[in-house]
């Protein structure tokens, strides 16, 4: 019958190092031998995942991902940067239908987070995402091809990327009427994103690179709710008027399809420091605080 007591499965933690955790194991064993088989899967389904095994997953991930064919990366990458321009389209549809609302700008980031729910659940290569996912793999064994392929990881995806996200803002500018609404609110979001540039730039990326590797750090503990955690976090960037290189290269093409800045601009003062920042955020802050939580179990 499947409510009598059975013998307790081994635990996973009895192979840590420390003495000490290994008894307190083999207590929490002996405490929990009387209780069904049901009882103990109650128990187990409602256990937080731990941070090494957040990181195993993630790792995992990221190896499979660094060894992916460069092609498969390619069209994945440039469907994702197609994808990530609904995130303007959206944010410049809500501020232009709340042109009057007093939190015009708030609920606009709202349509900010639609484009990243899409590509995220989609699982979609986007560039920050892989500011952590590959890099996992890389910090906890170190060699020349796991660089290399970090290294060809990175540049695929993103160059891939940015041509999705130019080839959708050409498609908006040849094929959108310039009088329509919608595109008015899209040059308006992308006009007050344009106002950080520079040193500005980089310095906005690095909260929005920490944000999106949080939010990847946090999905496999979230099944069930991985769309209000991504929208969450990707609201909070567009709220606190961070910048991301990818969702920004879409506002910043469309001004340069519309006359409003030069190509040079775009990549020189806006393009370029906000990667830098992301990096920073992600793999500079998040990636190595994450791992060097986890380094002394694993």
């Amino acid at each position: 019958m499947d409510d009598a007591p059975t013998d307790p499965e081994p635990s996973e933690e009895l192979a840590h190092d420390d003495p000490e955790r290994q008894e307190s194991d083999r207590e929490i064993e002996r405490d929990e031998a009387g209780l069904t088989r049901h009882e103990r899967g109650q128990i187990k389904d409602n256990l937080r995942l731990s941070a090494r095994t957040v990181f195993s997953v993630i790792r995992r991930e990221g190896e499979e991902e660094l060894h992916r064919p460069a092609m498969s990366l390619w069209w994945s990458g440039m469907a994702a940067g197609i994808g990530i321009s609904t995130s303007v389209f959206a944010q410049g549809l809500l501020h232009n239908a709340f042109e009057t609302h007093p939190h015009r700008e708030l609920i606009a980031a709202f349509g900010y987070a639609m484009g990243f729910v899409l590509v995220v659940l989609s699982r979609l290569q986007l560039f920050t995402e892989n500011t952590l996912t590959a890099v996992l793999p890389l910090l906890a064994g170190p060699n020349g091809e796991r660089l290399w392929r970090t290294a060809r990881l990175w540049a695929v995806v993103l160059a891939a990327n940015l041509f999705g996200t130019f080839l959708t803002a050409l498609l908006i500018d040849v094929l959108v009427d310039p009088a329509h609404p919608t595109l008015a609110g899209m040059l308006a979001v992308s006009r007050k994103a344009a106002e950080a540039s520079g040193t500005a730039a980089l310095l906005d990326g690095i909260p929005a690179g920490f944000f999106i590797a949080a939010f990847v750090w946090m999905l496999p503990s979230s099944k069930g709710f991985e769309i209000f955690v991504v929208a969450l976090f990707t609201w909070l960037i567009a709220a606190g008027g961070f910048t991301h290189v990818v969702a920004g290269s879409t506002e910043m093409f469309l001004l340069a399809f519309h006359g409003e800045m030069a190509m040079g601009e775009v990549f020189g003062t806006h393009l370029l420091p906000t990667l830098v920042g992301n990096v920073v955020g992600g793999t500079g802050l998040f990636a190595l605080l994450a791992y060097a939580q986890i380094k002394g179990e694993i």
